[in-house]
């Protein structure tokens, strides 16, 4: 075996063509042979099939098969979130010119820590994310890996500002990286303000405010990961303001109703925020990961400010050379603002719009699907496209047997969630493909799959 081709240089079209074409054929094996939304036995099983299928994985001599027959037992073996029935969790199947251009970046892999490594890149990346921030009234964006390395970033921008005596105050519904990030950065124990009715409660906050000294840094959410709730942000915003207290929004899952002109005023008061966090990789469908986090004032981009000489030195940069390791607190840094550059070029907003628009009207039908239905519980109409629900009469542990059940089955991918003290079934559809056939299926299957 001779010294392996590279995928980009002269040669590296010629090389890859026939790859592509193999890996194209396995993913379309895979997902034959795996016949549904996720592979049936359960985690025994399908580490079995993966075990048998990888074999020696570190071979004395190589085998060429190996790309087809690893990408066809991994496709076999994956949760398709391409399928209808795969509704567990906020994570979107991606558009096929969002991966077309993942596949772009991969085989030219610039690397965003230094200018030389990445020019082109570089340049795109700024027209790109000051373009998204000012989608949120904001002044510039940060690109991350979603809405965890997002929400960590605002709280550690906020603590270099505010000093480490910095209070983070966040709603029960917050997402768990949010008391996550302030026990990683050395700060006091968050300040949790109550969340009745699965919201952030502003007159609590306000109680909250004025108890505990600050600064105090607010974490609010729009969309929030169990029931895509959006906390009452012009609310929220007022007693901010009238405490100064920094405001982080969460909206790496609502965020996406910003292309929306029909639910965009939604997020509404999300223009008063200090940080927001996005994640593209929801409501915008792009391959993991695709993250961002809008910074309103750029001199808080000041606590990232970071020297080495062979990356970012001094004259380098008085000479005019971007200095990039202000950007993130990464190093290596793939280029994965291209896939969201060409997607927003190629659908604009209108065509993001419908998408958003498609998967709201989706959660909304199945709602009433399960509604109208009387073996099924409601939870509450969807805010977005999340949409929670139970068997009538059902205990919490029957539910969860029946998510288990599907599971193993691989017949439906369903996740799970707590409110109002009792679990419930999580559909969270983000696949704008699914018909209205579909949800009736699901249904049926979940129906079929509780004990009577």
């Amino acid at each position: 075996m001779g010294i392996p081709p590279l995928a980009s240089g002269p040669h590296g079209t010629d090389a890859l063509r026939p790859l592509i074409d193999t890996v194209l054929d396995a993913l379309r094996t895979g997902t034959t042979a795996r016949g549904g939304p996720l592979p049936a036995g359960g985690p025994d099983a399908v580490a079995a099939r993966m075990a048998d299928a990888a074999g020696d994985i570190l071979p004395d001599r190589g085998d060429p098969d190996a790309l087809r027959v690893l990408v066809t037992a991994l496709a076999e073996g994956a949760a398709d979130p391409a399928h209808p029935l795969c509704t567990a969790h906020l994570h979107a199947p991606p558009l096929a010119v969002a991966a077309a251009a993942d596949l772009a970046a991969s085989i030219l892999n610039p690397s965003l820590d230094s200018w030389d490594q990445a020019p082109a890149a570089t340049a795109l990346e700024t027209l790109v994310t000051r373009a998204l921030a000012r989608e949120t009234g904001a002044a510039d964006a940060l690109v991350t890996t979603g809405g965890t390395e997002s929400n960590q970033l605002a709280v550690l921008l906020a603590r270099e500002r505010h000093g480490a005596g910095l209070r983070l105050v966040h709603g029960e519904n917050a997402h768990h990286s949010l008391p996550r990030a302030a026990r990683l950065l050395g700060l006091p124990d968050p300040v949790v303000v109550p969340a009745p009715a699965g919201t952030l409660d502003p007159a609590a906050l306000d109680e909250a405010l004025t108890r505990v000294p600050g600064p105090h840094l607010v974490a609010a959410t729009a969309g929030t990961t169990d029931a895509g709730l959006i906390d009452p942000l012009p609310d929220i915003a007022v007693r901010c303001a009238a405490h100064a207290a920094r405001l982080h929004i969460d909206a790496s899952y609502g965020g996406g109703l910003l292309f929306s002109d029909r639910h965009r005023a939604r997020l509404t008061g999300l223009e008063t925020a200090d940080t927001v966090a996005l994640d593209l990789h929801k409501l915008g469908w792009q391959p993991i990961p695709a993250g961002l986090l809008t910074v309103t004032d750029q001199d808080d981009l000041a606590a990232l400010h970071h020297r080495a000489p062979y990356l970012n030195a001094d004259d380098d940069t008085d000479a005019g050379l971007p200095d990039l390791l202000h950007r993130s607190p990464r190093t290596s840094r793939r280029p994965d603002i291209l896939k969201a550059a060409v997607t927003l070029k190629t659908l604009g907003r209108t065509g993001l719009g419908a998408l958003v628009d498609q998967v709201c009207t989706l959660a909304q039908d199945f709602a009433r699907l399960v509604d109208t239905h009387p073996g099924f519980q409601l939870h509450a109409p969807p805010t977005i496209s999340t949409v929670l629900f139970r068997p009538a009469d059902a205990t919490d542990d029957a539910v969860a047997a029946v998510r288990r059940a599907l599971l193993t089955t691989g017949r439906a991918v369903l996740g799970r969630a707590r409110a109002d003290g009792r679990l419930w079934l999580k559909a969270t559809l983000l696949n704008p493909h699914t018909r209205p056939d579909d949800l009736t299926a699901l249904l049926t299957l979940v129906e079929g799959h509780t004990p009577r």
